[in-house]
């Protein structure tokens, strides 16, 4: 089944809206980090980890590679382009016009 764009954008708007996957996100910007380090630095257990990383990867944002019994994750600079322009796209204002329902304008 094919993602709609509102679909693809709420993904990306979900993994953005939480503090910490804010905080993840600001750990993974210093390159790749396995699982075991985030799990330290946010002092949260590892099925809390997995969830939010979950939330992260299917937005497109960060990448994951298995390595043994842990995964190391990383920024996706392709996720992180489209999630900017996907900012951008529905942010975007457009000269329509104004009120044609109550105003007539």
């Amino acid at each position: 089944m094919v993602a709609t764009v509102y679909e693809e954008r709420a993904r990306v708007f979900k993994a953005l809206c939480d503090e910490r996957r804010q905080k993840i996100l600001e750990l993974l910007q210093g390159g790749e980090k396995c699982a075991c380090v985030l799990i330290e630095e946010m002092g949260m257990p590892q099925s809390s980890l997995s969830y939010h990383m979950k939330i992260l990867c299917d937005s497109g944002i960060v990448t994951g590679r298995e390595d043994g019994k842990w995964t190391h994750y990383q920024i996706s600079r392709q996720g992180s382009e489209k999630a900017v322009s996907l900012l951008k796209e529905i942010t975007a204002v457009t000269e329509t016009g104004g009120c044609r329902s109550c105003c007539g304008t």
